[in-house]
């Protein structure tokens, strides 16, 4: 089986247990060079914030685009737009991705700033 079809499978049954949650999803995509992270309504037809590396202001300061350091200002500008958009309580869309390096430094920082996942 193809690694990204397993992703992808995974993150299917993680969107469908979230959808069921009723709570708005923190969306994360990672790629070879960049990270993205967005926040979505609890029924996925709007994006209420979002943050990449891609973006100047979290670029600026950062050597590169593709190392937890990276992620973890990714995740302290995602819950700052949260925060200004009144969110508090998120559920944590991983996108089948595992749960350490990028994906984990993001989701620690983006508790820090005061999301609850």
């Amino acid at each position: 089986m193809d690694k990204n079809i397993a992703r992808l499978r995974r993150a299917k049954s993680t969107r469908a247990h979230i959808r069921n949650l009723g709570v708005p999803r923190l969306s994360v995509l990672r790629t070879g060079q960049h990270l993205y992270a967005q926040l979505f309504t609890a029924d996925g037809a709007k994006v209420l914030a979002s943050a990449s590396t891609v973006q100047a202001d979290v670029k600026s300061g950062l050597k590169s685009g593709k190392n937890a350091e990276a992620a973890a200002k990714v995740g302290q500008v995602i819950a700052e737009r949260a925060k200004a958009a009144g969110i508090e309580k998120v559920a944590f869309d991983r996108s089948g991705y595992r749960y350490h390096g990028r994906i984990k430094a993001l989701a620690d920082a983006a508790r820090e700033g005061g999301l609850q996942f």
